[in-house]
């Protein structure tokens, strides 16, 4: 007996048959059109205060990143793997509890391609949300750096370091600085669009932990690029600067302290992080999406929901063909019915 992703448990004294555990890939496509439509539908202040909180969230992966990755590792690739996955706790946080995220709403393209919404109300919501979450990250990383004295040591050595990593124009083997973090961008958000596709097809919150949990991780281990990580990381690396027990941790050169600033966050990382984010998260995650799931298909209706239960199989035969019955006209209360009224 072959299984499908339908679950085929029973629910109540009806032996009614529960909806599909995982929604299909069609079914997915549907819903993000849904979703990128309701996004659009906020207000600015509700865009902008979860937007905060996104950047708030992925803050809190960051740090918990920053803090795994302190010390001296055996294995450089367990020690990779390791700050992946603490990363992850940022993205859980934002899908989970409720934020709303760039990158991730790089994937209302597919609501776009199918003309649900407008370029203007894409690009509103994209505009706001990243300053949101540029506001909620700077804002973690003043309080973790300033206010709580959590980067004034080793700590503080490792934000220092990450974050002159980020910044530093020199060339990579002769490919250029901004190129480079544009393609690895690329690849970052072409994962954590398809971690949060994944976790939408997801009702469970278990489920939904671990499709975050696997792609994110990857990114991080594999040294991707993501604009609002970064939005923590140079901030924090540059608050950091302010304790010479972080400096003396970092161990780095006084022309390397003077380049981590706020131009070189820009020009040297997030115009190009933030582009590359776009066209993995936007045109390889989401046009890809459409175009493999909803082109050339009916009008687009929105998306079923995932808990609605239906009618056992066996049990439709037998009310399809009561249903006539009960659309018969019944003469002898029709002819009642009609007699009352001329009385």
């Amino acid at each position: 007996m072959a299984f499908t992703l339908r679950s085929m448990s029973r629910c109540g004294r009806n032996n009614e048959w529960s909806r599909p555990m995982l929604r299909t890939a069609v079914e997915n496509a549907k819903a993000l059109v849904d979703a990128g439509e309701a996004k659009t539908k906020l207000s600015s202040g509700h865009m902008l205060l979860l937007g905060v909180l996104a950047g708030a969230y992925i803050g809190f992966g960051a740090h918990l990143a920053t803090v795994v990755s302190t010390g001296t590792w055996e294995c450089w690739g367990l020690s990779r793997l390791a700050v992946g996955a603490a990363f992850t706790v940022g993205l859980m946080l934002v899908v989970v509890a409720g934020a709303e995220l760039f990158t991730g709403n790089n994937l209302m393209t597919v609501a776009l391609c199918s003309g649900r919404i407008g370029l203007g109300g894409l690009l509103r919501n994209w505009g706001l949300v990243y300053l949101g979450n540029l506001i909620g990250s700077i804002g973690l990383a003043l309080i973790i750096a300033k206010a709580s004295g959590l980067l004034a040591g080793p700590v503080g050595g490792t934000a220092i370091t990450i974050a002159a990593a980020k910044t530093n124009a020199a060339a990579i083997e002769g490919l250029d600085h901004n190129v480079a973090f544009f393609f690895r961008a690329i690849g970052c958000n072409w994962l954590v669009c398809l971690a949060v596709l994944m976790a939408m097809a997801s009702p469970s919150a278990s489920g939904k932990f671990l499709a975050i949990f696997f792609p994110i991780t990857a990114f991080v281990a594999s040294g991707f690029e993501h604009c609002v990580a970064n939005m923590y990381f140079i901030p924090a690396g540059i608050f950091a600067k302010g304790f010479q027990a972080a400096q003396a941790s970092a161990g780095l050169g006084a022309a390397q302290l003077t380049t981590l600033n706020w131009t070189t966050m820009w020009t040297q990382n997030l115009v190009s992080v933030t582009l590359g984010n776009i066209v993995g998260g936007a045109v390889f995650v989401g046009v890809a999406y459409f175009l493999a799931n909803l082109c050339g298909r009916e009008a687009v209706r929105p998306a079923p929901e995932m808990a609605q239960p239906r009618v056992r199989p066996a049990l439709a035969p037998e009310r399809a063909a009561l249903e006539p019955l009960a659309a018969e006209p019944q003469p002898v209360q029709a002819r009642t019915a009609e007699a009352m009224s001329q009385r």
